[in-house]
């Protein structure tokens, strides 16, 4: 079949003078064709690996229902990075203590904020009133804590999954901040000081599950008290999946230089005419017209035209809201459903295309950690003004102050989205499907971390490629 693509001729030439950024090269390049042919595992390793699935199975199963061994069990393989082939089993015994959960239970501080951690990540929005009990007459956490650093350490993480309203919260990851920073002197470089640098730059809220997962089984097996079945396992199930990703990148990659869209789309500036659709397929028209009807999008890269021509310093809340669409985040987040079987249903797809609050607060976040990292360098080019520049002309301050405020508002949306998760219907959208909006969350956290590592992916971002999808663990 010949497929009609009709074009409107411009009547003259129109010089544009584009803008670029200082991009290096692709630091990969067809780097992951080189595993195509790669074997997944063994019958000698796909035996090994049951055999070892079944025994942590056995370990979870034989563990008391409402005891602190089966807590700090589930936390582990969650940890680890294996808990997704036990979820069934996790979600039963989390379900089991939250129907007789009782805040007087425990009285450690570790064990409270570990089960108050577990219970939040499961989408049970427990009450923090446990927490006051580690509090003095005045509400501020009592001094004979500072010398606790593992609970104090538990308690940042689970401080993490605040929403608004939640003060002691609040209060508490202010102090577990401190505390931390000021005992990392004192632990030297042992294993608790590797866990707790992590943990300040990324805590579990915001890790990307692989790459702390390859962190959490090194620290894990400094731990003299580690379990050797779960570290064995962990570490061949890692390695498996390492595998496969190869393979899925080697597929993709293949595939991308077959399309050959670069010799087959030279010109990119022919205006396409949308009486063209009339002469293709029917199963082909919806796609072409799709293509043109990005309305969202377009009107808002127009405006973002229309400041930056015009010189003009929008107010921030329009900034961020017109921001929303340019960023392609709500398409990434819709497609990252493809694929997802019986689970994303209809009812599902007409819940995300409707644009909810959690996905609303996760596209904020991750324009604003973009605008944080990468204005300076948008601005060198003349991109159009950031929500740094606009916060800065609003309130006639300096750029520092400017990202403090901006951080605050990410942490503010961080606690919409944790409100979110918990207030969903997960008969009509299961956790599934939400926990893709907030891992794509966490990749933003990611790239924004330090320095703008989507653009310039020869530092950090390389490392971390080559450790979790090149570099298997031995």
């Amino acid at each position: 079949m010949e497929l009609c693509t009709q074009t409107v001729p411009a009547d003259h030439e129109v010089k544009i003078r584009r803008r670029f950024g200082s991009h290096h090269p692709t630091v990969w390049g067809d780097h992951f064709l080189a595993y195509v042919d790669l074997p997944g595992a063994n019958e000698g390793e796909e035996k090994q690996h049951e055999d070892l699935k079944q025994e942590v199975k056995k370990i979870l199963v034989m563990a008391p229902s409402k005891s602190l061994e089966k807590l700090e069990l589930i936390n582990t393989l969650q940890c680890l990075g294996v808990a997704y082939h036990f979820e069934r089993e996790i979600e039963e015994a989390l379900s089991y203590m939250h129907n007789c959960y009782d805040e007087y239970w425990m009285s450690d501080l570790h064990d409270i904020a570990v089960c108050f951690r577990l219970f939040r990540q499961q989408g049970y929005c427990v009450s923090c009133d446990a927490f006051r009990k580690f509090t003095d007459n005045q509400g501020n956490f009592k001094k004979e804590l500072v010398n606790y650093v593992c609970g104090i350490l538990s308690l940042y993480e689970a401080a993490q999954f605040r929403v608004h309203g939640e003060q002691i919260l609040d209060e508490a990851l202010n102090f577990t901040i401190t505390q931390l920073k000021l005992s990392l002197p004192k632990l030297s470089n042992s294993q608790l000081a590797q866990q707790i640098t992590n943990a300040l730059k990324f805590p579990i809220k915001d890790g990307i599950v692989r790459v702390e997962t390859r962190k959490y089984i090194s620290f894990y097996q400094q731990n003299q008290n580690h379990n050797k079945v779960l570290l064995n396992f962990a570490k061949l199930d890692f390695n498996i999946l390492q595998r496969l990703h190869k393979k899925e990148l080697a597929d993709i990659t293949g595939w991308w230089k077959e399309l050959e869209i670069v010799k087959a789309l030279p010109y990119v500036r022919d205006r396409w005419n949308i009486d063209a659709a009339e002469h293709l397929p029917s199963y082909m028209k919806i796609i072409y017209r799709g293509l043109l009807d990005m309305k969202k999008i377009v009107k808002s890269y127009f405006q973002e035209a229309k400041w930056y021509h015009g010189k003009d310093v929008p107010r921030m809340e329009q900034s961020i809201k017109n921001g929303i669409s340019p960023s392609g985040y709500l398409f990434l987040a819709t497609n990252s459903w493809l694929g997802m079987g019986k689970v994303a249903t209809k009812d599902a797809f007409d819940w995300i295309a409707s644009e909810p609050p959690i996905l609303v607060a996760s596209s904020i976040i991750a324009r604003l950690l973009n605008d944080l990292l990468s204005h300076e360098e948008e601005q060198k080019r003349g991109d159009a003004t950031s929500s740094v520049e606009c916060y800065m002309n609003d309130y006639g301050v300096k750029k520092e102050e400017a990202h403090m405020k901006i951080r605050n508002k990410i942490e503010n949306y961080w606690k919409d989205l944790n409100d979110e998760y918990f207030k969903v219907d997960v008969a009509i959208i299961p956790s599934v499907l939400l926990m893709r909006i907030i891992n794509l969350t966490r990749v933003v956290e990611f790239i924004y971390k330090d320095e703008d590592a989507y653009p310039f992916s020869r530092n950090s971002m390389k490392d971390v490629i080559s450790e979790i999808l090149v570099d298997p663990i031995i």
